[in-house]
């Protein structure tokens, strides 16, 4: 429909009802029309009242129409599918189980033959997809795909398929991939994106769209297997969708900004400078677009540094370093503390500050630790990222002064504090495996630092911690997770839900479904910030119960020097400058340390890999006593002669 036969219809259907008697029948028609005029304006032009003007006419439409009237299935789609738009503008979740609610009523209507139930079962799908992004409840999602799936099915061999129909499909295929990391959902949406590209007009006014959600998806699949080809299409997907959006249009920047972000991609995998051209030549044109104080200046901000960080790294200009802390500092100062990339765009500014320090010496480098010690503690942040920050912050402290070891300390602390809430909450198991890899070098690198500056205490309470924490994932032991589930499953089922949500909560997920979903960037950003909240209220929540006072937390000295009953307990860390063992003694309080210098951490795994290697001959994983020959004693022989005399020294 034009514009000018838009306006018409407005106008003229609203005349028609001035004069036409309330008890016509056709009055229930007349108002379905007007609604949809006013839902197809509002779509155009996102004034609300126009929404709210298309739901208060099709609700008086349905009041009119009498019980078992045919044209009632059509109806409520239609009023579901104004408060799905409302919500989409609002977030207002009253309006998402409205949408649910009136999508349910048209599926229960609906006899099979019911011409309208393929789109009924796709705009209950779209809705539950809403839902699941809300709430996280992977049942809405499951069920989704399940409406969505069974609309497509219903369409007759030789009948177009709606393009929206497999586009929706491929939407919610996405978001489970993000959720869940399957591959199989991230290849059918691309499939059901792919199919409903082919099935776009090139005049339809969808089309941009159908473009955006499928470089997203290329680009994520990209980013999970490295196929330069995904960001290939991602980019050209992209640069179609700018090429058929015309300058006023209110997406414009948004998917300007995201063609950036492709084209930083592609030069940090091939490092063509001509694609760093491209991201200022968008991204400018971007700027020039949005008014002081749009939710997306940040963004472009960060793009334009990345774009100077990188020309630094070739050519070395300490103007483009300048520039780079210039366009970060801009962004920070636009955005709030709960904003959902700032503890990200914290540690690219502490790691930029860093950078300017090992260049120059500049004293207002130092300030990048107070950035990194705001990306670690960020409430805001995923603990997969915070422990990747901490870290970072710790090797930082160390550089700027090895003579003190307070930053370094709090940051392995910060570390080590987030290790249960990355390995026990983990998204997915192979998630935590990884994460389970990178753990010993933390720790090792910890317990070194803490030695160092004489914290013995403290390096066996981080080493032993992140045993525990190792073994029960390895064994596959009752994790304090497991044990919540056993005293509280709803409580325990909603604290893994929010921690995955808030995992996959990263910025190429969140841009995907600001592509896929058209919800402002603001909606999602609160959407990030309310996940942050009910983490933490559920962790206090927790730690209320009887017994989980300290659940996710490390274990103290105190309660670990009473392990040494009948003898000495000694734990050994072996880091690749030093090798050390600590000791308890039985009726001791305190930690006692020996430096080993005639062992080292190539010693240790040498004797880890024979051990390993003894047991496979002899059939025995498990932990249990076997009588060992004199030759295969050789390797805990050479342990013990390195060992021993130098620890009962004490």
């Amino acid at each position: 429909m034009i514009w000018g036969d838009l306006e018409a219809t407005i106008e003229h259907i609203s005349i028609a009802l001035t004069i036409t008697p309330n008890d016509d029948a056709e009055v229930p028609n007349l108002l379905f029309t007007l609604a949809a005029a006013y839902g197809i304006r509002f779509e155009r032009l996102g004034v609300r009242d126009d929404i709210n003007k298309a739901i208060e006419y099709a609700h008086t439409s349905i009041n009119l129409i009498v019980e078992g009237d045919p044209r009632l299935p059509t109806a409520f789609m239609n009023l579901g599918a104004f408060y799905s738009a409302r919500f989409q503008h609002t977030g207002n979740m009253v309006d998402l189980e409205d949408a649910i609610e009136y999508r349910t009523c048209a599926l229960a209507l609906a006899p099979e033959d019911h011409p309208s139930l393929p789109a009924i079962l796709d705009g209950l799908g779209v809705s539950q997809t809403d839902h699941f992004e809300r709430t996280g409840g992977l049942n809405s999602l499951d069920d989704a795909i399940a409406y969505q799936s069974r609309g497509l099915s219903l369409i007759p061999d030789g009948n177009p398929v709606p393009p929206a129909t497999l586009s929706n499909l491929g939407a919610s295929h996405m978001s489970r991939f993000q959720r869940l990391g399957e591959l199989p959902d991230l290849e059918s949406a691309i499939e059901y994106q792919s199919r409903a590209l082919a099935l776009t007009p090139n005049d339809h006014p969808d089309l941009p769209l159908v473009f955006t959600c499928l470089a997203s998806s290329h680009s994520e699949r990209f980013m999970r297997r490295g196929d330069p080809r995904d960001l290939e299409r991602a980019i050209e997907y992209r640069s179609q969708a700018v090429s058929l959006t015309h300058d006023g249009h209110p997406q414009l920047p948004l998917r300007l900004t995201n063609l950036v972000g492709c084209y930083i991609q592609r030069f940090q995998h091939l490092g063509e400078l001509n694609d760093l051209e491209n991201v200022t030549k968008h991204q400018f044109r971007a700027l020039a677009l949005i008014p002081s104080g749009h939710p997306l200046l940040p963004n472009m901000y960060i793009n334009l540094a990345a774009y100077y960080k990188y020309r630094f790294e070739r050519q070395g200009e300490q103007n483009d370093l300048e520039a780079v802390i210039k366009y970060e500092t801009l962004a920070l100062s636009l955005t709030p503390e709960d904003h959902p990339d700032s503890a990200q765009w914290q540690f690219g500014h502490a790691t930029t500050l860093f950078k300017c320090y090992r260049h120059t010496d500049i004293p207002r480098s130092l300030t990048s630790l107070d950035f990194f010690r705001c990306a670690s503690k960020s409430p805001y942040a995923a603990p997969h990222d915070k422990l990747q920050y901490a870290r970072a912050w710790a090797e930082a402290a160390l550089f700027y002064d090895t003579d003190d070891c307070i930053g370094a300390i709090e940051a392995y602390q910060t570390a080590i504090d987030l290790l249960p809430q990355v390995i026990w909450l983990g998204s997915t198991t192979s998630q935590r495996y990884e994460n389970l890899s990178m753990t010993g070098a933390l720790v090792v690198d910890a317990a070194s630092t803490a030695i160092d500056f004489s914290r013995y205490s403290l390096a066996l309470e981080w080493l032993e911690h992140t045993r525990c924490v190792v073994w029960h994932q390895h064994l596959i032991l009752r994790s304090p997770v497991d044990q919540l589930m056993s005293v509280s499953p709803d409580l325990a089922t909603r604290l893994q839900t929010v921690a995955m949500q808030l995992h996959s909560a990263g910025s190429d997920s969140r841009e995907a479904r600001i592509a896929a979903s058209d919800l402002i960037t603001e909606h999602v950003a609160q959407e990030h910030r309310q996940l942050a909240k009910d983490y933490e209220d559920l962790l206090t929540h927790v730690r209320q119960l009887v017994g989980f006072e300290d659940f996710l937390r490390p274990i103290k000295v105190n309660g670990l020097v009473h392990a040494a009953r009948t003898g000495p307990v000694v734990v050994i860390n072996c880091h690749k400058d030093s090798c050390d063992a600590l000791i308890i003694q039985p009726g001791k309080d305190n930690v006692h340390y020996v430096a080993l210098p005639s062992f080292s951490a190539q010693k240790a795994q040498q004797v880890r890999e024979e051990t390993q290697t003894s047991l496979r001959a002899k059939g025995v994983r498990e932990r249990g006593f076997t009588v060992r020959r004199p030759a295969e004693q050789l390797s805990f022989w050479d342990v013990w002669t390195n060992v021993q005399t130098r620890t009962f020294l004490i």
